[in-house]
């Protein structure tokens, strides 16, 4: 049975004299540390000196120091910073500068999972993973609500890890919401293959994939991006408030039928053949060894790709259509932050 925990299930007194080294202030960095501080825990911001995120952290009331001198004075260490620096941050300085008895927390397994961090075997190493990007884990957190997050415990050398991250989860909101028990493992083959398969990659492929069907068989581009783009916001609103069952709801009978007829020949076996292939993939390893050295070897490969779907027609003719959809701009601040953000 999983196994979530709320807030009568935490240790309020978990942090009293205690310090946590926040490193990173982007999209979780921010909402967590400014969370934490709000939750009466004393924070230490850790970041680049005269770096954007370090001016951003001085105009929000934080006196930032550099990573290893947050990393002495923490008893536990939130390393909040992207996947490929994650490696070189620790090992330059989380590591020689941890005191004895801290805790490293991460909210996404990615390097610890995949070797590219490989800590002493008497660190407490956890997971506190919100759901959520961080504008929301904050937006929440302010109402007096919380977004719902992962907890996973890699390395239990203290006896206390559990309780350590369930205390770090509540003091930014996390147990509102719920902090469903996982893995190291299963939140990261899991986050992966959603971005890959369906949030990312499938969900883009997909409206791409229509699109061209339509202005191929010669009906009008503006038409076919409303359809196959535009108004798949509607539907995923609806499916987000409650699932399926909301979207059949609200939708006519014909597009029920349509739905029903016609869904399983786009997504057919063939399609979870691949999808299985794609885990598969996840899970040996082989994605994130090909991820890594495309970031040692310049990301040539990977800045060709970005460039290639930015210059879709799809995206000059969307940009043109979007420019008279005034209540798109008045949106787009917290539209910044989306999937991939929610553990960075």
């Amino acid at each position: 049975m999983t196994k979530i925990y709320w807030e009568n299930d935490a240790n309020t007194n978990a942090f009293q004299g205690k310090t946590v080294a926040v490193l990173g202030y982007g999209s979780q960095g921010k909402a967590h540390a400014n969370n934490l501080r709000d939750s009466g825990v004393n924070v230490v911001l850790g970041l680049r000196p005269q770096g954007k995120t370090w001016q951003q952290a001085k105009q929000d009331d934080w006196q930032p120091v550099e990573p290893a001198a947050a990393v002495k004075v923490a008893d536990m260490v939130a390393i909040l910073t992207p996947d490929m620096t994650q490696a070189e941050l620790y090992k330059q300085a989380v590591a020689p500068n941890l005191k004895a008895g801290a805790a490293v927390l991460f909210a996404h397994g990615f390097n610890v999972h995949f070797g590219e961090i490989k800590p002493d075997k008497n660190i407490d190493i956890i997971m506190i993973a919100p759901k959520g990007p961080g504008a929301l884990v904050r937006r929440q957190y302010e109402e007096g609500k919380g977004v719902p997050c992962l907890v996973a415990i890699y390395q239990d050398a203290s006896g206390t890890a559990l309780e350590r991250a369930i205390a770090y989860g509540h003091a930014i909101g996390g147990t509102r919401g719920g902090i469903i028990e996982t893995t190291f493992a299963e939140e990261t083959e899991t986050d992966l293959f959603g971005e890959q398969a369906v949030l990312c990659g499938g969900a883009t492929e997909l409206i791409i994939a229509g699109w061209e069907t339509l202005v191929e068989a010669g009906y009008q581009p503006e038409v076919a991006y409303f359809e196959c783009l535009h108004e798949l916001k509607l539907i995923v609103d609806l499916i987000y408030e409650g699932g399926i069952t909301k979207m059949h709801e609200f939708i006519s009978d014909t597009a029920k039928y349509g739905d029903l007829t016609r869904g399983a020949r786009i997504v057919d076996a063939s399609t979870r053949a691949r999808m299985k292939e794609v885990l598969t993939e996840i899970r040996n390893g082989k994605f994130a060894q090909e991820w890594i050295e495309e970031n040692k070897t310049g990301s040539k490969n990977y800045k060709a790709m970005l460039d290639r779907d930015f210059n879709h027609p799809i995206e000059k003719l969307g940009k043109e259509l979007r420019a008279n959809m005034s209540w798109i701009k008045e949106q787009a601040k917290p539209a910044k932050e989306l999937v991939g953000s929610k553990h960075q």
